[in-house]
Order: structure tokens, then sequence, then C-alpha cells
């Protein structure tokens, strides 16, 4: 325990050490963020993959060893590779040059705890028809949805230790495995908070890790609930959860203080690089903060103004109105 203790802690510190010296010691001193240094426009262009012929030898990835994995220097995480596999991922930007074009980002979500049948129904029929890349759900209304989307692109999601993620590793593995019996594609689980902020780096990655391999090879997002972290807290947190396997970093439940900001997604981005997805979730209700949300790094979006979203109904955000707010 001792050995697992030190590695966490260890994987923290070299997170931080990076952006810090990345940010030419701006972190931790005045307390400013971090800019990316890449510009994107405001509507990527489409980009088209080269064929990719077979891959080096040093970069095949090794077989993963399902009794925990060690410390390993794969350059693909054992979640991204499972998303490829069940073609779930969303790690390459797709092309936007309409509002339309967001609907394959979207995780279009109904997560109110007295969300009827027919609302179920409706968000599902809503899902097949803008073309949303899945349907959020707490974990009772998995198979309903796997049967309303069935023939569809579109596929359901379950939120597991939804919305505090104060429950034991337990319950969150067997919420996991019922979820998945349903018929879930995707796992979005809430990080132990307590224990982050306990800086308890062991339950934390302990606590993912486990969840990861009850879901295998289902995806797993982790939620930070970012708006009540600090920085330190938030990179620590997605070191450990791409340490761990996890396929997705997530800001926020919706039901938590804060939401989704373009400056977390940048932060996020810049610890977890290109093989771990990253999603934007609570208060994004507009085309623009979607768009905002992309440009800083998303590839997924959690949302239920997702019609809006699409269709530009939404109008200009507010000042600080992807900041905060409910799904």
């Amino acid at each position: 325990m001792a050995e697992l203790d030190d590695l966490a802690a260890m994987i923290a510190d070299k997170a931080l050490a990076r952006l810090r010296a990345e940010s030419g010691g701006a972190w931790g001193k005045n307390g400013a963020q971090p800019v990316r240094p890449e510009a994107q426009p405001a509507w990527p262009a489409p980009q088209v993959e080269a064929p990719r012929g077979p891959p080096p030898r040093d970069e095949i990835p090794k077989e993963c060893n399902r009794d925990g994995c060690e410390p390993c220097e794969d350059r693909s995480t054992c979640g991204a590779r499972e998303m490829f596999k069940v073609g779930t991922a969303r790690l390459t930007p797709l092309a936007i040059r309409t509002s339309r074009d967001i609907a394959g980002y979207i995780d279009h979500t109904m997560l109110k705890p007295d969300a009827t049948r027919d609302d179920i129904i409706k968000v599902c029929d809503e899902a097949r028809k803008w073309g949303f890349a899945t349907v959020c759900l707490n974990s009772s209304n998995i198979a309903l949805a796997k049967r309303l989307l069935d023939g569809s692109s579109v596929k359901p999601i379950a939120v597991v230790g939804f919305p505090l993620g104060a429950g034991t590793t337990t319950a969150k593995v067997f919420e996991t495995r019922e979820a998945v019996r349903n018929g879930a594609a995707e796992i979005d689980m809430v990080i132990n908070i307590g224990a982050l902020k306990s800086h308890d780096y062991r339950l934390v990655q302990c606590d993912i890790r486990s969840v990861v391999d009850a879901a295998r090879p289902r995806p797993v997002k982790v939620i930070l609930e970012t708006g009540g972290l600090t920085r330190d807290e938030k990179v620590i947190g997605c070191a450990l959860a791409k340490a761990a396997g996890a396929a997705f970093v997530k800001t926020s439940t919706g039901f938590g203080q804060g939401g989704a900001t373009a400056e977390d997604i940048a932060l996020m981005r810049s610890v977890v690089g290109d093989d771990v997805g990253v999603k934007a979730s609570g208060g994004v209700r507009t085309t623009q903060d979607a768009q905002k949300m992309i440009e800083a790094g998303a590839n997924r979006i959690g949302a239920s103004a997702s019609i809006a979203i699409v269709t530009g109904a939404g109008g200009t955000a507010a000042p600080g109105a992807s900041g905060g707010g409910k799904y």
C-alpha cells in the first residue's frame, strides 16, 4: 500500500512540475492561468487523416495486466485504446462548419431525479433525430434507453456514484456492472472528491481503476467537479484519472458548484494530452458555449440544452453563462 501511495503522489507531483515548467513558473506564484500556446480558429477546418500503416514495433501497445496496471510508457492509455475498439472514441475533433456539426460532440443529458418514462423516450427520440453522440442517463433508465436506441448510432451511457462521488468503491463497481449489464456503452463516474482533497491519492486512483476494470471494455469518464477544486487539485485529479486508465476526464456533474469553463478545459487538456478525452459539462447551453469549449480542447459536450446548441436557438451566452449552472 505504501508503494501505491508513493506512486500516486509521484504522478501528481510530476504533473504539477511539468505544468509549472511549461508556464514559466507562473503556477503557484501569482495564480495566473497558463495560456494554451496553440490558437485555434473559431470553427476548426475539416481534418482528413491519412491512412495509417502498421505501427512501429516499439509503438505497439503491450497487453494489459488485468490484475492491475503497472507504470506504463504507452502513448495511448488503456481507456483510449478500448474506446477505439468499441467505436465510441471522439479523440480527434470532428470538423465543424455549422452549429449542426456540434451534434456529434454532444452527450444529450437527462439526469433529473424525477425524470419520467416519457422524459426518457423524449430525449432518446431527440438524440436519434439530431444525431447526438450519446444519451447520458441515471442507471435505472439505461435498459429502456438501450431498447429505444437499438438500430441507431446513438449510445446510452450511465452515471455512477452520481452526483456526490462519496460512495464506496464496492458500490461504484456494483453500479457499473449493473449499468453495463443493462446496456450502458460508456460510464461517467464521479471521483471521490473528499479523498482527493485529503491527498489520499491511492484511494482516488484505486477507486477509478476499479470502475475502469468493471466497465471494460466500455470507456469511463471521470467527473472531477472542477468548480469545487483548486488548480492543483484539478491537475492531480486529471493525472490520477489518466494513470488509472480512464478514457475521459470531465468537468462537472451539473449539480455542484460552478460548471465548465474554457480555462478548466484548456488546463485539463494540457494535463491529459491527446490520448485521453476531455468532456465539458455543466452550464453549456448555447452554440457559443459549446464552441468555446471545443476551441479550448473539449471533444465531448454534456448538455441538456442540446437542441438549442445545434440549432442556435439559445442565442449568445451572457458573460460567464458557461461557467456555472445545472444540466
